[in-house]
């Protein structure tokens, strides 16, 4: 008895694997940070669009000095 998995494969086109992994995407992102005396503070921004919507997303942190 041969137990050994059997995998087939295919040949798919680009614009084929685009349509199943989700197409294609664009993305930004941009951050800030700014040292005081009296603290520091760092800040985030991100977006990402693709055929399947927009998400974007955004960060801060302070730290006391």
């Amino acid at each position: 008895m041969n137990v050994t998995p059997q995998v087939a494969t295919a040949e798919i086109s680009d614009a084929a694997l685009d349509n199943v992994s989700g197409g294609l995407a664009g993305g930004a992102s941009g951050g800030l940070s700014l040292e005081t005396p009296l603290a520091d503070v760092c800040a985030d921004l991100l977006a990402v669009a693709s055929p399947a919507g927009l998400t974007a997303g955004g960060g801060l942190h302070v730290a006391a000095n």
